[in-house]
Parts: C-alpha cells; sequence; structure tokens
C-alpha cells in the first residue's frame, strides 16, 4: 500500500503535464493572438535611417490678386465702366513691365440686385465684379505696382503671396536634399559604430517634401487711403523654407 500512494502521484503529475501541453498547444493553434514586439537587426535585412535637410529661399515671385468692382442702374452702363476701368488697369500694368501672360483674369461676374421689400421683388440695379491675378517677376517693383492697381481703379484687393519660380525651388530643393542625405549617412555611421554593424551599399532611397511660404495678405482699406488716395504699401517677401526628409536602406554585412 506504502508504494501504490507515490505511484498514483507520479501518475497524476504525468497526466497533469500532458494534459498542460496539450492545452498550451490548443491555445497557441486556436486561442487569440497575443500582441508583441521584436526589434531586432540581422544580417542580410536592410538597415534603414533618416535625415531632414533644410534650406531657406527668398521669394522671387509675387501674385497679387485685385479687382474692380461696379454697380449701376442698368446692366450695360455698369459693364461699361467696369471694363473701361478693366482696360485702364491692364495698360497700367503693362507699363510697369508686367507682360501679358502675367496678367489672368480670374473671375468675371454679373449680379442682379434685388429690392426684396416688395413683391414679387424686383430688380433695382447690377453689380459687376472682375478679378485678376498678377504675377510680378520683378520683386522689386511690388509696391509700385500695389499702388499702380489702386490709382487705376482696383477697389478690390484680396491678397499678395510670394513664391519661388521653378529655377529658385530646384535650387533650394537640391541644397535641402544634400543636406537631408549628408544627415542620413552621418546617423547611419554613428548606429552602425554604436552596434557594432558594418554597412554595405544603398540599396535604396526615398524622399519626401515640404514648402511653408509665408503669404502676406492685404484688404481694400490698407490699399486705399481713408480719403480715396492710393498709398505707397510696404510689402517685404520674407522667406521661404523648404524641408527634405531622406530615408536610405542599408546592406547590413
Amino acid at each position: 500500500m506504502g508504494d501504490e500512494k507515490p505511484a498514483r502521484q507520479q501518475s497524476d503529475s504525468l497526466v497533469a503535464v500532458i494534459i498542460f501541453f496539450v492545452l498550451l498547444f490548443v491555445f497557441s493553434k486556436w486561442g487569440p493572438a497575443v500582441p508583441f514586439s521584436v526589434l531586432s537587426q540581422s544580417k542580410g535585412e536592410p538597415m534603414v535611417v533618416t535625415g531632414e535637410g533644410k534650406a531657406v529661399a527668398i521669394p522671387d515671385i509675387v501674385k497679387v490678386s485685385a479687382g474692380i468692382q461696379e454697380q449701376g442702374t442698368t446692366l450695360n452702363q455698369v459693364q461699361d465702366t467696369a471694363n473701361k476701368k478693366s482696360q485702364s488697369l491692364v495698360e497700367a500694368l503693362k507699363k510697369m513691365g508686367v507682360e501679358d501672360k502675367d496678367i489672368k483674369t480670374s473671375s468675371y461676374n454679373v449680379s442682379p440686385q434685388s429690392d426684396y421689400q416688395v413683391s414679387p421683388p424686383k430688380i433695382t440695379g447690377y453689380q459687376v465684379s472682375i478679378s485678376y491675378e498678377v504675377t510680378v517677376r520683378n520683386i522689386d517693383k511690388t509696391n509700385d505696382i500695389l499702388t499702380t492697381l489702386t490709382s487705376s481703379g482696383a477697389n478690390l484687393i484680396g491678397g499678395v503671396s510670394f513664391d519661388l519660380s521653378d529655377e529658385a525651388k530646384a535650387k533650394a530643393m537640391d541644397s535641402a536634399r544634400n543636406d537631408a542625405v549628408d544627415k542620413a549617412k552621418e546617423n547611419a555611421q554613428s548606429l552602425a559604430k554604436s552596434s557594432g554593424i558594418k554597412l554595405g551599399k544603398i540599396i535604396n532611397v526615398t524622399e519626401s517634401q515640404g514648402i511653408s511660404p509665408r503669404p502676406v495678405y492685404m484688404t481694400a482699406d490698407k490699399a486705399v487711403g481713408l480719403g480715396g488716395a492710393p498709398i505707397s504699401p510696404d510689402i517685404q517677401p520674407g522667406t521661404t523654407d523648404i524641408n527634405v526628409i531622406v530615408s536610405l536602406s542599408y546592406e547590413v554585412r
């Protein structure tokens, strides 16, 4: 009888172990996934590093939104007045050196003005609005262009924004890109030295770009004096930030 008890205990322990492994197998096979994360760098896997490059560029293009708005009792009268002021405005811009391709009509709107206090509503007049987008390629003339617009009949000044020409943008991008690649390579060398791995050749390169212009907006009351006389605004281009992020993938030896 004394030998039966230890034998029974051994049998129960064996059964418990078998049940444990059976349950473990069932859980791992069909049970819910347990999230875990493993970070490793094995031989043959690429190592990816990033670098951010920046460049500061001075805008060399100005875009001005301006227009003419006229009201009157008859449509022909309002259109005639607006068109004459529009022609005068365009001619004044050309005299300032702005080319035809840089004077774009962005909108031409005709709106009837109605009296809704009577029934049915009665049309009492018309409003005509002509809007332009003017590209100024000689940035030093920005203030003079704004003065010319207001003195030539423009009573709508929507905004002034500064931009980069294609050539200036490409030059700034190259500078930021080179800076980003240099920083990415420095990060790769530092990481490799710290971790004790050897870098191979670069097998992949990706980049993302960002441009952050700083627009300047003006309202009509700032473009013309309180008495209607034009003033000479002081508009400065400021700077535009160019950001490039480059990712390099290295072979690991």
